[in-house]
């Protein structure tokens, strides 16, 4: 059987891994600007920790684990009661509950509000697209203990921040879950909302009429659906949108409240020609309470590249009361295939300036092995190619894993204390004196 890796996942080879490092680079350098601190958590929770924060839609995505040991022995025994009980851990679904349960638990060794960023995996059991995986790296920024929307503002501003050093022009969707909330009440589905809101969210998939057939499937009534229906036209510009919205939703103190705070965080950010209102944006999560962020590339067809939200009760879910949270996550993959597809990842971030040394003969090993030490305790890139075989394979070796430059010297290069360097793109060697080989090369690198 020919060997495949598992579907919705991939294997990264070096220019895959360079240019991912490339943007994890950007993110870095963006989120420690901002002042977050790094964190790390195990990539499998216990499932009572990630089960029932994500809708049910998002319950149903979860990897759940098998448990090991003794639970298994008797697993095909259908009147062992264990069996309802073979998984108790699972593979984390995104960052921010797994950060939820961390702040919960060490909520006495941290400074409030605790700003935090991280760059880990998660796995999510989907059907894999274009886009989508099954295990993907998310790129995170939370604070919490704080309910400023000052913290929104910085969000977006971040994500300005970090979309202007990638020259990748975006849109920013916003929305408020107080409105979302006002909607179901003026409509009279209060008790309905989360019914409601999974549905609104497909708009800009499956459009009004594939949302309208949804919202029948879950039994709305057509008045029901009727007095929904302003919620997924489409709104021109912000002013207009808010205006609409006060008249429609004036009778939901709610609702003007999340108005209201949309509102300042477009008066405040610094880049507000990239903000657009959009109601039906709901990104299908249950622990969301006011501001709802969602990012798409402007050129590029490929779905929503970043998103996020406050979620003031998120904490409560693990005994921590009264502390609220503001979200962002990077999606790293599409970015990267939107960089990819515009052609706007920059020349060069493939591969520094990469060296072959060739083996000319064994008494010439030391004299090259240790100026293969010397360029590399410069920072110079240097592959010493391990055995003395004919320079041809050598050559063919250097020019596969797509090396610039070989290095070589004999007897006679020995003795006059020099090194030849040849250029594999143009053909052209030079003789550089040993004495100045490191500097040859820190000059090409400055050059390049």
């Amino acid at each position: 059987m020919k060997p495949q890796s598992s579907k919705g996942t991939r294997d990264f080879n070096a220019i895959d891994v360079r240019r991912r490092n490339h943007i994890i680079g950007i993110l870095k350098d963006a989120f420690e600007t901002f002042a977050f601190n790094p964190l790390e958590t195990p990539s499998f929770e216990n499932i009572e920790t990630l089960m029932g924060k994500y809708g049910e839609e998002g319950d149903r995505l979860i990897f759940k684990i098998l448990r090991s040991g003794d639970y298994m022995k008797n697993v095909e025994d259908s009147s062992n009661p264990k069996i309802r009980e073979i998984s108790d851990k699972a593979l984390r679904y995104d960052l921010t509950v797994p950060f939820a349960r961390y702040v919960s638990q060490n909520a006495g060794k941290l400074s409030f509000p605790f700003k935090r960023y991280q760059i880990q995996p998660v796995w999510r059991a989907d059907r894999p697209q274009k886009g989508r995986f099954r295990e993907f790296l998310q790129c995170d920024a939370d604070v919490v203990g704080s309910s400023s929307l000052w913290q929104e503002v910085e969000m977006i501003d971040l994500y300005s921040h970090v979309f202007d050093k990638l020259n990748l022009s975006v849109k920013i969707n916003l929305n408020n879950r107080k409105i979302l909330s006002g909607i179901a009440t003026v409509c009279g589905v209060g008790n309905r909302l989360i019914e409601f809101t999974v549905a609104l969210d497909k708009l800009d998939k499956i459009g009004e009429v594939g949302v309208i057939s949804e919202l029948r499937d879950k039994g709305f009534s057509e008045k029901e659906i009727d007095d929904l229906k302003p919620a997924l036209r489409p709104l021109v510009n912000f002013d207009d949108s808010i205006l609409f919205l006060k008249d429609w939703l004036n009778a939901s103190d709610e609702a003007l409240e999340g108005i209201k705070e949309l509102e300042f965080i477009v008066k405040n950010i610094r880049s507000p020609d990239l903000l657009r209102l959009n109601i039906s944006l709901a990104r299908g999560l249950n622990y969301y309470t006011g501001c709802i962020i969602e990012v798409s590339a402007a050129d590029v067809e490929i779905g929503s590249i970043g998103g996020g939200g406050r979620y003031d009760n998120l904490t409560s879910m693990f005994g921590l009361d009264d502390i609220s949270g503001v979200g962002i996550s990077f999606g790293l993959d599409r970015i990267l295939l939107c960089l990819e597809e515009l052609n706007l990842l920059p020349n060069g971030i493939n591969k520094s300036v990469n060296i072959v040394v060739i083996r000319t003969s064994e008494d010439c090993s030391i004299y090259t092995y240790g100026w293969t030490q010397e360029l590399r305790q410069n920072g110079i890139s240097v592959d010493y190619y391990p055995e003395v075989v004919k320079q041809k394979k050598q050559y063919e070796y250097a020019e596969k894993i797509g090396a610039t430059y070989v290095l070589l010297a004999d007897e006679v290069d020995m003795k006059q204390d020099h090194l030849r360097v040849k250029n594999l793109k143009t053909g052209h060697q030079d003789v550089v004196s040993s004495k100045n080989i490191v500097s040859f090369f820190q000059n090409i690198k400055t050059i390049n």
